[in-house]
């Protein structure tokens, strides 16, 4: 079966700073969107999760261990198997973003770059998941919508199918969702806790504009967001309601209800909760007919109801840019995105120190560089016999936190 197309979707282990996501100009999705031309090279992920880390298993019979732990965070713990799993996923992102752009030692530096951070970002996300949690923020409707997207974007009929799909590759299917459950906790965590308190003002935007004019020349290029009813599977009968149902969408937009918000609720498409937004694109990079509709269409117009292989698609130019230098009234939801996620990173890992400092993490000696600091070191200690006796129907680790001074 062919593999679940999961790191389009899901966030990697790495820094979870993310924003609620704004309209603005950006590199286009990785899925692929209905009526785009088809390109040379592979378009690469912005956002990925690493898949579960598969169980350790153990010798009950001979009570011998066979797994390791590197890291406590409170109640929590950080396995050899899970870290070594993160450290292959990275990798693999770093080789797939960097693609033919790197040079062999800048290819070198950044995957140095990943693993070096690897440990402490499995220990920020621990954090920031068991904080969300104390919080009593609930995520479980858009656990329930993220599988759906991912259903979709691997041409599935059902949840089971995905299920199944997913214990193929020899994952557990409720580590799968507990992954998507902890990213999602994650960034509402550092949104709430961190987001709501940046602000960035229209002169600072300004002032912005006005030193980096030089990165404002571009070609012509048109931004969209789409709404997009899906039809793969479906029977001839139940095309008209569906075609009803994205002429609904249609209507309530020109009614003057929000685009995003219409996509949020009725679009089938994986830039839903992005409230439809797919990128800017310049000449060449869509089909034909389409480009040759969205290139005539002003700021804000909406295209009739378009029938696709994927479904029937409703599309709107957020902002058509001329080419040349664009003016600031163009660009200024760009700029204020930049310099917000500029503030955010710093903020975030601030706020991350402290999240540590008010927490019991513990790391294995010879980790402790690679984690980003700890309270304290586990110490290893040996699993006797009598230990063995009593956790013989258990799972043992090699290691059992046991703090030291500070």
């Amino acid at each position: 079966m062919k593999n679940i197309v999961i790191g389009a979707l899901l966030l990697a282990a790495m820094p979870l700073m993310a924003q609620e996501p704004t309209p603005a100009p950006a590199p286009a999705p990785t899925l692929e969107k209905p009526g785009m031309a088809p390109t040379t090279e592979e378009q690469k992920p912005g956002v990925k999760q690493k898949l579960p880390a598969a169980p350790a298993k153990t010798n009950t019979e001979s009570g011998k261990v066979v797994e390791e732990i590197i890291a406590r965070v409170n109640n929590e713990i950080i396995t050899r198997s899970e870290y070594d799993k993160a450290l292959a996923t990275a990798d693999e992102e770093v080789r797939q973003d960097c693609g033919a752009k790197c040079t062999p030692e800048q290819l070198q530096a950044a995957l140095e770059d990943r693993k070096k951070n690897t440990l402490r970002d499995l220990i920020d996300q621990s954090l920031l998941a068991q904080r969300g949690k104390d919080m009593g923020i609930s995520v479980e409707t858009d656990v329930v919508k993220q599988l759906d997207q991912i259903r979709i974007g691997n041409k599935l009929g059902s949840l089971d199918e995905l299920e199944k799909a997913v214990t193929s590759q020899g994952l557990n299917w409720e580590d799968f969702k507990n992954n998507i459950r902890n990213h999602i906790l994650t960034q509402k965590v550092v949104s709430q806790e961190v987001g709501s308190h940046i602000s960035i003002g229209e002169s600072d935007a300004l002032k912005y504009y006005d030193e980096h004019k030089a990165g404002f020349v571009r070609p012509e290029q048109v931004a969209l967001r789409e709404i997009i009813v899906n039809t793969e599977g479906k029977k001839d009968a139940e095309l008209p309601d569906l075609k009803k149902k994205a002429e609904t969408a249609l209507k309530r937009v020109k009614d003057g209800e929000d685009f995003g918000e219409i996509a949020k609720r009725l679009s089938d498409g994986s830039t839903k909760d992005q409230g439809g937004y797919i990128g800017t694109f310049k000449r060449g990079e869509l089909a034909k007919q389409l480009e040759d509709t969205v290139f005539k269409m002003k700021r804000n117009e909406l295209t009739d109801v378009l029938e696709t292989k994927q479904g029937y698609l409703v599309m709107q130019v957020l902002e058509h840019y001329d080419e040349g230098e664009q003016s600031f009234d163009k660009v200024k939801n760009e700029i204020m995105d930049k310099l917000y996620n500029q503030k955010l990173e710093p903020a975030a890992r601030e706020y991350l120190k402290t999240l540590r400092e008010q927490s019991y993490v513990v790391i294995k000696p010879g980790f402790a560089e690679l984690a980003g600091g700890g309270n304290s070191e586990i110490q290893e200690v040996s699993a006797t016999p009598e230990a063995s006796k009593k956790k013989k129907a258990h799972k043992k680790y090699i290691l059992f936190g046991k703090k030291t001074s500070a």
